[in-house]
């Protein structure tokens, strides 16, 4: 089997699912426009250059707890005969230098004042009147954090090809940074194929089914941080096919479809992508999803998703999710797997097979995978039910309590 032509150069046999991301990633070029957005506008972007922080955080010694700051060497006297409390440090004021033989009141996050080593939490003290004794020992240095702890100026906080989330944006502004440079928004055009599909809320013709996949396929890209240019759907027809190719790739950076890239009559996608452009592969194996086309349009990538609905989410997944997100210039995706046990039995035939399943905790509190019981590609049920796939091997049995590979839906949301 060739594992670098044309697709006639692979029909004797199928690509394997590592392979098959590995010739998707080997033709990805990220995009190279970038812009300027605000902290707010910037969450699910990806960072186009390495963030580094101006300051130091925190940027002064501060305490971590709410209690009194001294120096260590006056513990015996604070012990026995009591210090003095000479000042009280909030958070966001500054306090004077301490005395020798003297204590501060000192609550968290406020700056240690100058010539205190050590904070003693306040409930290891005894307060009375305007004097503080300490029940406990006080070591220089216990309960401060220290100018730099967290972040030292200069340093990277974070990297180029980071999808920006909640806890990104939150350590950006930590450093002061309100502005970040970000890629730009991944063009993708999309449309279904296929004669029998009909758009919600209209009524169905014979032979009709309403088009799942439009809507979960631009669902799944805009979760990605992608901007959808959403075609709609188009019969089963080779003209019709070939000029929506066209007109995809000139106003997208990718193209996507769902149907038609199988080798029936009706089938008309792969036919048409070779009249305009070139296709690469387009079989792989795997269960669901076998029939995948990747080729190009002049200079715009295209990926060919199959029709039925699950065959369309799972490819999405581990295919096309790690093509886009290196068109994007993320460097932090994939899909990472934990081992969980199985509570079914199931045989893998010559394809790797993804079940879909939902897990549960056993007595012990493991996690156990339990199987949805219609796994057909045509059951999109099963996707909404689980928490994730379980993958399992080419030719390959499971028996109940033997540790699985489990992939969850909550990592491909990142």
């Amino acid at each position: 089997m060739s594992t670098t032509g044309t697709c006639c150069d692979v029909q004797p046999g199928m690509l394997s699912v590592e392979h098959a991301i590995e010739q998707l990633l080997a033709q990805a070029a990220a995009i190279s426009e970038s812009e300027q957005v605000g902290l707010a506008a910037a969450a699910g972007r990806v960072l186009a250059s390495d963030l580094a922080s101006p300051i130091d955080v925190p940027g002064f010694d501060n305490s971590a707890m709410d209690g009194y700051a001294l120096h260590s060497r006056d513990f015996e006297t604070a012990k026995d005969a009591g210090l003095p409390v000479t000042q009280r440090i909030t958070a966001g004021s500054v306090g004077e230098r301490l005395q020798p033989g003297c204590a501060a009141r000192i609550f968290t996050g406020a700056p240690l004042p100058e010539g205190a080593d050590t904070v003693v939490m306040q409930e290891r003290c005894r307060v009375a009147g305007d004097r503080v004794w300490l029940e406990t020992a006080a070591a220089a240095g216990s309960n401060i954090r220290p100018r730099g702890n967290d972040i030292a100026a200069g340093s990277i906080v974070l990297e180029r090809g980071t999808r920006l989330q909640a806890a990104h944006l939150g350590l950006a502004a930590s450093v002061g940074i309100a502005t970040v440079e970000v890629s730009r928004r991944l063009r993708v055009g999309v449309f279904s194929t296929g004669d029998e599909l009909a758009e919600p809320g209209k009524p169905l013709a014979p032979g009709q089914i309403y088009n799942s996949n439009r809507y979960q396929l631009n669902a799944l890209l805009a979760a990605q941080g992608c901007e959808v240019i959403d075609l709609g759907s188009i019969a089963d027809d080779f003209s019709t096919t070939r000029e929506t190719l066209l007109q995809a790739a000139a106003q997208a950076d990718l193209v996507m479809t769902t149907g038609g890239v199988s080798v029936g009559e009706e089938d008309h996608v792969k036919a048409a992508l070779e009249a305009v452009g070139t296709l690469h592969l387009w079989r792989i194996r795997m269960k669901p999803g076998k029939p995948l086309a990747f080729g190009r349009i002049g200079d715009t990538p295209f990926i060919g998703l199959p029709g039925n609905p699950v065959s369309v989410f799972v490819t999405f997944m581990l295919l096309a999710r790690p093509y886009l997100q290196a068109m994007q210039g993320r460097t932090h995706g994939g899909s990472r797997r934990y081992p969980v046990r199985a509570g079914f039995d199931y045989r893998a035939n010559q394809r790797r097979e993804y079940v879909r399943v939902r897990l549960h905790a056993d007595q012990d509190g493991m996690p156990v995978a339990q199987t949805f019981p219609r796994q057909g590609s045509d059951v999109l049920s099963s996707v909404a039910w689980a928490d994730g796939l379980v993958e399992i091997a080419e030719d390959s049995t499971v028996q109940a309590g033997e540790t699985v590979s489990f992939l969850p839906f909550a990592e491909w949301a990142r």
